[in-house]
This record gives C-alpha cells, structure tokens and sequence, in this order.
C-alpha cells in the first residue's frame, strides 16, 4: 500500500508539473511575440517631404504608395454608417468585410440584413469576426447570414491545435465593395458608435471613405487573413478589377501580423516620428507608448517639433489603460508636449498627422498590444490638403478637451499613482 500509495503521488505530482508547465508555455506564446523586436532607436535621415521618405515607407512596409486616390473622412457614426450600408446594398459582385467588433443591436441588425440581401441576390460576401471582439454578437444573425449565402468566419476560435494564438486577435476594420471603393478607421459595429459623439453612451471616432487604386491593397489586405483562416483564395475582377485614378492623392494601405511583420506597425511609426520636422498631432484612442517610441518622441520635440495628443478622459472603456497611459506622460509634458483629455464621451479615434503631409488613419492603437500582439491594418495618405482638413478636425477635438500640464500630472493623488503601478505590469498586454 505505501509503494503504490508512493507511486500515485509521484505520477499525480509528474502530472501536475507538466500540466503547470503547459499553462506557462501557453501564456508565454499569448503574451510574447515569437519575432526580434525593433530595439535601437532609428537614425534621422530626411524628413517627409523628401522623396526617400516615400519610398522607403513602401519599401520596408510592403506595399508601395500608389498615386490617383481620393477619400472621403467620415465621422461618428451618423456618418459613418450610412455610406457604408449604402455601398454594401450597392454591390454587384463581391462584399468583404473584417471587424473586431460585432454585437448585436439595432446596427447590428441593420449591417445583417443588407449582407443577407446581397448575398440572397447572388453577391459574393464574406465576413470575417474576431472571436473575441464578436463575442456578443447574437447567434441569430449568424446563423441567419449564412442561410442566406453570407460566408463568414471567426478569427482564432479557441482550439487545441493553436493554443499559442488565442492572444492573437484580428483588430482590422476594413470594408471594401467591388473591389472599388473601401472604409477603414476606429469603428465597430455596436451601438457605441451609433449617433453624433453627443453623450458618454455615443463614442467619437473617424472612419475613411477610399476610392482608386490603393483600394486594391485594402482588398490585399482582407484576403491576408481570410487565407489564413480558410485557406481560400479570393481573386479574380470581382475582387481585383482594374481601377483608374479617381484623385490626386497618393497612399498606401499596409497591414502588420504576429505571424509574419508584427513589427511593421510600430516600424511606420517610428519613421514617422523621426522624419518629422514640425508638428505631430496623434489621436489616440489608447496611448501607451513602450519605451522605443518614448525615447522618439521626446527626441522629435527636442528638435523642435511640435508634439499633440487627444486621448480619452474620463469616459474611458478601460480605466486600466487609462492609468497605463497617464504613467507614461510625465517626461513628454517636461519636455513641452500639449496631452489633452477628450470630455464629452469615449475618444476611440485613430488618426495620426505629420508635418502637416502624412495622415495615417487604420485600427491601430498607439500601444504594444496593436504593435506586437494584434492584426492590424492602417492607411497612409500623403497629402497636403487632406492633411491641413485633418488638422482642422484635430483641432475641433482638441478644443473639447481638457489639457493636462506637467504640475497638475505631477500632483496627482496617490490613489492614481498605486493605479498606475499596477497597470504599468500589465501594460506590454494593453
């Protein structure tokens, strides 16, 4: 009895450690990145007027950036979602369309419906969902869009085979029609972003309206990850027909993955930062810069550059992100940068200006967790009259919001500070 009694506790206590040692590998594989991280800072080597700039964003990025655009901003979304809807019941061969998040409601409903029309109507539509982010999506809608024709999918459900992804989620928010005209910014389909930003239960975000040639690398874009998740090439004119200049504007559309270019993201960023010359004006929805993107930063003011952020304020989804964020703003207000709150409601925008020449509008957040761990998607515009029409918009936010200076972040209670601390441990995963 005490031999097989010893045995049994031997075997139960093999067990546990490996058990124990699986749970470890698993959270290491969620919560890292399996590539090299970008880890010196960038040498300065022109600004973003110089022809180099441009090549080069196309060269390391992928994609090149691609002349004969125009585009459309589009806010909040009374109107956002009325172009969007109306383009989906205006297509004729093809719908593809990713989001992260997809709840029920009323829009909800009303995004379903124009899907299962078309697809009813012989239109090729797939639809890809995070599986986290579309957790409160209705099971009816689902099941009534694919009875209907729609092909949709969820992105990393959770399985046994993939259990090192499940932190790996799919951020993008990108819709295009035809192969002819697409949207991409901040929002989500859920009630949240229905209306005007006119209380805390209607959020502020910006979308984009794309027509010309860079529409064919948002639809590039889609079908990166609809591959991965169904192995199934989507090509041919109703995807990729030939698209003449309908603009002046140049762009680029570019996407970045934990499987494959995760550091792209914080790459065009960093170019970014240190082409500057004279101003940066961020909208950041969630600003929680690691320690690289810090140092550049500061090093972009120190050459006299002028540095502006809008983040959210009180009415927050998260106040942990919150508190991460306020952590990091101490050595930026040293140094001369204006931070501001947004006031009236949730602050969800995604928008990046540079120079008063580059605008850079997509899904991702100025944080690790869109950097490293997300799939994200962004678009480059390189235009000067664009540019000044997106500062006008900045500067309309920024004026409804409070701006915070270095004595009143250096006063702030302690309560805020033990907050700060500990979000600041968990801040690589926000």
């Amino acid at each position: 009895m005490g031999a097989g009694s010893g045995r049994r506790r031997l075997i139960l206590a093999i067990a546990g450690a490996v058990i124990a040692t699986a749970v470890v590998v698993v959270v290491a594989l969620n919560f890292t990145g399996g590539e090299k991280r970008i880890e010196r800072r960038l040498e300065r080597l022109y600004s973003l007027d110089d022809p180099r700039f441009v090549q080069e964003l196309g060269v390391l990025l992928g994609p090149p950036l691609l002349d004969g655009n125009r585009y459309r901003v589009l806010r909040n979304g009374d109107e956002i979602f009325p172009p969007m809807l109306a383009a989906i019941r205006g297509a004729r061969r093809s719908i593809d369309f990713e989001t992260y998040i997809y709840w029920s409601g009323d829009i909800g409903r009303a995004f379903a419906d124009a899907l299962t029309e078309r697809a009813r109507s012989g239109v090729k539509v797939h639809v890809l969902l995070d599986w986290v982010g579309s957790a409160k999506i209705d099971d009816k809608l689902i099941k009534e869009m694919a009875d209907a024709g729609v092909q949709i999918r969820k992105f990393h459900p959770p399985h046994w085979t993939h259990l090192g992804r499940l932190n790996n989620r799919t951020h993008r928010k990108l819709l295009v029609v035809d192969g002819s005209i697409g949207y991409t910014g901040g929002v989500g389909i859920a009630p949240a972003w229905t209306g005007h930003a006119q209380d805390p239960d209607h959020w502020r975000d910006t979308h984009f309206e794309v027509e010309g040639p860079v529409v064919a690398q948002m639809q590039a874009v889609f079908l990166d990850n609809w591959i991965k998740v169904t192995g199934e090439v989507l090509h041919g004119p109703d995807y990729f027909p030939l698209i003449a200049p309908v603009g002046k504007g140049r762009a680029q559309m570019f996407s970045s993955s934990p499987t494959g270019g995760s550091e792209s993201m914080e790459l065009m960023y960093l170019l970014a930062i240190t082409s500057a010359a004279h101003s940066i004006d961020l909208s950041a929805s969630y600003f929680v810069p690691d320690g690289l993107s810090l140092r550049a930063l500061l090093e972009a003011m120190k050459r006299g550059v002028k540095l502006r952020i809008v983040v959210p304020g009180e009415h927050i989804d998260s106040e942990t992100v919150r508190s991460a964020s306020r952590a990091k703003w101490g050595p930026l207000l040293a140094g001369g940068a204006t931070i501001a709150e947004y006031r009236p409601t949730m602050y969800h925008c995604k928008v990046m200006i540079v120079d008063g020449l580059l605008v850079s509008v997509g899904s991702t957040n100025f944080d690790n967790r869109s950097f490293r761990l997300n799939d994200e998607a962004t678009l480059n515009i390189m235009d000067a009259d664009f540019a000044a029409a997106q500062t006008t918009i900045f500067e309309a936010d920024l004026a409804d919001s409070k701006r915070i200076n270095y004595e009143e972040w250096a006063a702030r209670p302690l309560k805020e500070r033990i907050a700060e601390r500990f979000a600041a441990l968990i801040g690589p995963q926000l």
